[in-house]
């Protein structure tokens, strides 16, 4: 398994702007699959983002499509998401996960075998 660690959260107002990064640790990051998912309190975790491991292939949840971008650096193990035009529905606690395969287009928690402890996000009104 990958180690992950996030950051870049914070708070901001409706509209900021915010990049968050993933460190992974090891010399396989290449091979894994990359995904964002956030949790907002009573709520389940719900996917955000994923990218293939040569950055060919994004995609993302229609709430945050043409907002958020993500993209990835596999000389830096490395994983980002660009997020713009923050709303308060957005707050949440963002996670990085990693599988080594391909979970489609739509990725669900489960097909992700390793993830980080988080980083929250909070966006006032």
């Amino acid at each position: 398994q990958v180690q992950l660690i996030e950051s870049g959260g914070g708070l901001v107002q409706a509209g900021d702007s915010l990049r968050l990064s993933c460190a992974a640790s090891g010399r396989t990051f290449g091979s894994y699959t990359m995904g964002w998912f956030r949790q907002a309190p009573g709520k389940e975790r719900e996917f955000v983002a994923h990218i293939s491991r040569s950055s060919s292939i994004t995609s993302y949840a229609n709430s945050v499509k043409g907002r958020f971008t993500i993209s990835r650096d596999n000389a830096k193990n490395t994983v980002y998401l660009q997020m713009n035009s923050l709303k308060p529905e957005d707050t949440a606690v963002y996670y990085c996960a990693a599988t080594p395969s391909w979970p489609g287009l739509r990725g669900a928690a489960g097909d992700f075998a390793s993830w980080g402890r988080g980083t929250q996000v909070t966006v006032s009104s």
